[in-house]
């Protein structure tokens, strides 16, 4: 299965309706169909032992609705509605619904709500990479601040302050020596390469006998430190 491709399956009580989303779900290369059910019960159960990323689902269907499923759920995989009524689209997003879509499906509309999903997954897998992050606390214009390691770049003395160049946003200073800012960062990610730099070596991309390159960005190696850097990148 390719990276970027959704498990995704069909929850409808009319097999000519199923048919139709199917046949959307083929055509579209980021989908991967993985099961069928035609009520909410049958889901219920299908989901404790099926992987599902996306859910094309029905609302009116016998005994269990749509939602009274959705409520009975504890993990959730990406919703999108499937129905014949606009009567139920302003409830549907109670259940933060990624699109509603009304039959009969056109594959334009089908095919912008799958790209509505799909950015969704990529946001929340990016969301979950960062949370899973190391991080410290920094404080900063008087108020403690979380900086996420993965997206600090490099340190930079600056008199009594640090500097710290970051991913995104602007710089971030803090009141504190480069010694005691360098004892917080885990040595086997973080390398000071001068009196007056602190590098995170996973964003080195060049490096000579003078200098090494962070994003375009050159930044002096003391003479005294590039063994260590090479040792360091090596590791």
């Amino acid at each position: 299965m390719e990276q970027n491709q959704l498990k995704c399956a069909v929850v409808d009580d009319s097999r000519l309706q199923r048919l139709a989303i199917v046949k959307l779900i083929d055509e579209h290369p980021s989908l991967e169909l993985v099961a069928e059910w035609n009520n909410a019960i049958e889901t219920k159960n299908g989901l404790l032992d099926t992987t599902v990323d996306l859910l094309f689902l029905d609302i009116e269907m016998p005994i269990l609705t749509g939602f009274d499923l959705l409520d009975d759920l504890e993990n959730k995989p990406h919703i999108i509605f499937v129905t014949g009524k606009t009567k139920y689209a302003f409830k549907a997003f109670d259940y933060d619904a990624v699109d509603y879509l009304r039959k009969p499906l056109k594959k334009d509309r089908f095919n912008a709500a799958v790209d509505k999903a799909l950015s969704m997954t990529r946001l929340n897998a990016e969301q979950a990479v960062v949370e899973d992050d190391d991080y410290i606390f920094v404080k900063s214009n008087l108020k403690k601040r979380k900086i996420y390691l993965s997206q600090l770049k490099y340190v930079e003395a600056l008199g009594d302050y640090v500097k710290l160049i970051m991913e995104d946003g602007d710089p971030i200073v803090v009141l504190a020596t480069m010694k005691s800012f360098e004892a917080e960062l885990p040595s086997e990610r973080f390398l000071r390469i001068h009196k007056s730099y602190i590098v995170n070596l996973d964003k080195v991309e060049r490096y000579n006998s003078r200098n090494i390159e962070i994003a375009d960005e050159k930044i002096p190696l003391s003479r005294h430190k590039k063994h260590s850097l090479i040792e360091a990148l090596n590791g």
